[in-house]
């Protein structure tokens, strides 16, 4: 009787695998839902740690400690073999994104995307937040988004402090709200408005009629998370 071969035995791909590290347990769920409807063969692992948002509005997201611990976050998040971690949390984000290259996983922010279409929008660009920690890096990365597509860009930004105590306490319609009562004050005159947080995103929704483009992270960021695995090969 013939041992069969490795040749002869029936070829299994691995299925895509992408991991998320969010700085709120909230996030968990708009992702999956998210990366199941676009692409439902991808599997998903989900790293939250909430002392990395507080840490980097204490010290600052460019602390040396700090950026030590959100890169060995990100390589935590790939641990049950993701080929791609994503950061959820724009204030942190940049130090996400420069986590030194892996041979098993590579890194990515989930607001690039989302700059770069602002960018392609115009000029004039509003950065809403209800955070003073993701202001700086979020426009920071519209800077690098307006650099590589060669436009100039002039960008307003909208702090809502007053909001944030909303989110905190877990009252998403109070949040959401205040969020889009100041935007339709702020917005005439843009071309673009970018919510800084992924938090804010149902904010977009109820700003349809604004006439402007409303732009969130989630959705853009995601597409632009699997169409990197469809690129590398990693999903379908």
């Amino acid at each position: 009787m013939r041992t069969a071969a490795l040749s002869d035995l029936p070829h299994r791909t691995m299925p895509p695998h992408l991991a998320f590290l969010h700085t709120s347990p909230v996030h968990v769920a708009t992702f999956d839902e998210l990366v199941k409807a676009f692409a439902p063969d991808v599997r998903v692992d989900h790293v939250v740690d909430e002392a990395l948002l507080a840490d980097a509005q204490r010290v600052g997201a460019d602390q040396p400690e700090l950026v030590a611990r959100v890169q060995a976050a990100m390589a935590h998040a790939a641990r049950k073999g993701a080929s791609l971690v994503v950061c959820t949390c724009s204030t942190i984000g940049g130090a996400a994104e420069r986590t030194p290259a892996a041979p098993t996983f590579s890194v990515a922010r989930i607001d690039r995307a989302m700059a770069d279409r602002a960018v392609r929008l115009g000029s004039r660009i509003l950065v809403v937040a209800a955070l003073q920690s993701t202001i700086e890096p979020t426009v920071q990365l519209i800077g690098e988004s307006a650099h590589a597509a060669q436009a100039k860009v002039n960008v307003q930004t909208l702090l809502m402090a007053q909001a944030w105590p909303h989110f905190k306490r877990g009252d998403r319609t109070a949040y959401v709200d205040a969020v889009a009562a100041a935007v339709r004050d702020a917005a005439p005159g843009c071309h673009a408005v970018v919510l800084a947080q992924a938090s804010m995103a149902p904010a977009a929704d109820v700003l349809r009629d604004l006439g402007i483009e409303v732009l969130s992270s989630p959705v853009l960021g995601v597409r632009s998370a699997l169409a990197r695995l469809r690129a590398t090969g990693s999903a379908t």
